[in-house]
């Protein structure tokens, strides 16, 4: 049995989970400017969009068959230890450092619940010039007049809120706390208690994560091209 006092480098991150926050960066990045520029811009913003929707669809996939640490059930923590964690009362047990902790969760869980409505509103938006969403046929005028003013206004800035506390939240714990976030989210390892799990990286689980992501794009292709004649 190994030593629980003894640490070395641990898989906490696997491949595909890096991949897709990277990427989920890129696309949010890229339709965030796109839609700035305007213009012939927004057919890429829609790309993007679509991207991202691929990228959170392979997310809910893979939180169940992923990696040990990128897992739902590694992400939700009862009020208990959420509690410990806020008054700095952790248990051995509790590793918060090696995975989310429980604020890092839910912040987590917030944001990528509030990117799916923001690329659900778009989807069925209008803005009555030049960009109509895939399926805004599909709902009534009223409907995604509304669902238009909510992906320009308070989705937009609440988006960029919570990614603002977020980067934030990450640089604290970077230079303050010493906890290398960004490198493990490059890399994938952690230095941790040597008795933890490890999440499974192969080839065989990337092959897997590949093919999940290809299906979630091709469904993603198929919701889009529901609303285009013929």
């Amino acid at each position: 049995m190994k030593d629980r006092d003894t640490h070395q480098a641990l898989r906490v991150w696997d491949l595909p989970t890096r991949l897709f926050h990277w990427g989920l960066v890129l696309c949010v990045g890229g339709a965030v400017v796109c839609a700035k520029l305007g213009g012939n811009a927004m057919a890429w913003h829609l790309r993007f969009g679509y991207a991202v929707m691929a990228l959170l669809v392979f997310r809910l996939l893979w939180g169940v068959f992923g990696g040990h640490w990128s897992r739902w059930r590694q992400m939700f923590y009862g009020p208990a230890a959420t509690w410990r964690y806020l008054r700095g009362q952790a248990l051995p047990d509790d590793h918060f450092d090696v995975g989310h902790n429980p604020l890092g969760a839910l912040s987590v869980l917030v944001m990528l619940c509030w990117l799916a409505v923001q690329v659900g509103s778009g989807l069925i938006s209008d803005d009555e010039v030049a960009t109509t969403g895939p399926l805004a046929a599909w709902v009534s005028s009223e409907t995604s007049l509304d669902w238009t003013d909510y992906h320009q206004h308070l989705g937009q800035w609440g988006l960029y809120a919570m990614l603002g506390l977020h980067v934030g939240a990450v640089l604290f714990h970077q230079w303050f706390k010493r906890r290398q976030l960004i490198g493990a989210m490059l890399g994938g390892d952690k230095l941790a208690p040597a008795h933890l799990q490890a999440s499974r990286d192969s080839a065989a689980t990337r092959l897997f994560a590949l093919t999940l992501l290809t299906a979630c794009a091709a469904a993603v292709y198929l919701l889009v091209n529901l609303g285009t004649p013929g």
